[in-house]
This record gives structure tokens, sequence and C-alpha cells, in this order.
């Protein structure tokens, strides 16, 4: 009788928690998908690791909320195109605009960015405005915010705009008069300029600030199929890492 009472009660037991597992949101896995691409100083490869600025603050808030993260490097369309179509896929660090508001679900900012339209300083192109750039080439990367940005003004692939699949492609391009000019955020056009060793205030001119990218900073965010609970939590997190000092230190490590 007791044996059987027992084993009664196990089976009630293990009903229970597989009704409660069944309960539990989708989110509720501890372990999701990231995704993110080769944009130094903000996220990079550096012996077979993901690392960077952006890097260390998802991964802070990550720590925050108690939940693992696959971090995978790919493409900047590949991971737009995914993340934007998926549920439970973060990106980062994405630069967020007027056309992207509404295609994802946007956590927070994770660094700041002020984007430029670079030529070499040996030309010392100077621009009066966007408009006069139009005659000129432009190094840009697919579907990154720069092209985006620059096709919404009516500059066109294949006339003045040479895409890419790589930031540093287009430094190298710059350097060798392949392009005119290279659409770029100043932290990752100097971390390239180094990391290709040289000195960027030898090598490169800001010919004009893009005011419409500058000052927002870069976001991680979310596809519109992942549940708003999930958004929430990573809110929660990368606020709370804002509040006890591991933001400011992460930004103090890498700027």
């Amino acid at each position: 009788m007791i044996l059987s009472g027992f084993a009664t009660s196990a089976r009630r037991t293990f009903v229970l928690l597989g009704l409660c597992a069944c309960a539990l949101p989708s989110w509720s896995v501890e372990t999701i998908k990231i995704l993110t691409e080769e944009y130094p100083p903000f996220n990079y490869t550096d012996k077979g690791k993901i690392t960077g600025l952006g890097t260390e603050v998802v991964q802070a808030v990550l720590k925050e909320i108690n939940i693992e993260g696959q971090f995978q490097s790919v493409p900047w369309a590949r991971a737009y195109e995914t993340a934007q179509n998926s549920d439970s896929v973060l990106i980062y660090s994405m630069n967020r605009s007027k056309e992207r508001e509404k295609l994802f679900k946007w956590v927070g900012q994770i660094t700041p960015t002020d984007f430029y339209l670079f030529s070499l300083k040996s030309r010392h192109i100077q621009l009066a405005d966007l408009e006069s750039a139009k005659s000129l080439q432009i190094g840009t990367v697919n579907q990154d915010i720069g092209e985006q940005f620059l096709a919404s003004q009516g500059f066109a692939l294949g006339r003045n705009l040479q895409s890419s699949s790589k930031y540093e492609l287009n430094y190298e391009k710059l350097k060798l008069g392949r392009v005119d000019l290279w659409v770029m955020n100043e932290l990752g056009a100097y971390f390239m300029s180094r990391q290709a060793g040289d000195d960027p205030a030898q090598v490169l001119h800001k010919s004009l600030r893009i005011p419409e990218l500058s000052g927002g900073g870069n976001y991680m965010a979310f596809g519109l199929k992942t549940p708003d609970a999930l958004v929430e939590r990573f809110r929660k997190g990368l606020e709370a890492i804002k509040k006890n000092g591991t933001y400011d230190a992460l930004q103090k490590k890498w700027l």
C-alpha cells in the first residue's frame, strides 16, 4: 500500500511538472540565438572569439537576466533578414532609423555612434552638402544603415554606391582610390585604420558629417515575431547594467 501510494504520488508529480513545462512561454528556454557582424570596435572576431564594446554590453545584459546566448557573426544582410523574420533572435549593433523603426522590437541603445563621409586626407575632399557627393563613388556595406540612408537620398548602387560585404574592404578601396568616399561611423573608421597599421589622423579626412545617422547610437533588437515579454526582459536587463555601473565601465574600457 505504501509503495502503491508512493507510485501514485510520483505519477501525479510528473504530470504536474509536465503541465507546468507546457504552460511556460517560449522564451523560458534560457538560450537564444544572437546575430551580429564584423563591425569593429562594436562587434568583431578576434582569435576565434566574438568581442567588442557592443558584444560585451550584450553579454552583460545576458548575465543580468540569466540567459545564455549563442553568438554568430555573419554578413550584415543575412543577420538583418534573419532577425527581422525570426522569433526570438537578437541582433546587434544596429543603427535605429525611421525606415527600420516598425520592422523590429527595439531593446535599447548599447553604443554611441557618429557617421561621416570619409575621404583620404591626401585628397581632402570637402563637401558642402550630401547632394555634392552624388558625383563621387562611395563605399558602402550591403544593407547597412549608411547604404540604406544614401539610397533613400537618391544615391544608387552601380551609379555612385559601391557595395561590399565587409567594412574593411571599403577602407582598402578608399586607400587604393577605387572609391572617393567611405560612409562609416567615426569609431569604426579609426579602429580599422589602426588595425591596418595606419594613423587615422594622417590618412582619413571627415568630408561631411551625416547628422541623420549620428547621435542616436547603435541598438540591440528583435524581430516582430518575438514575444513582448522577452523583449521587456532584455530592456530591464539593459536598464539594470546602466544603473549599476557596468555599462559605464564598458564604455570607459573601449572608448
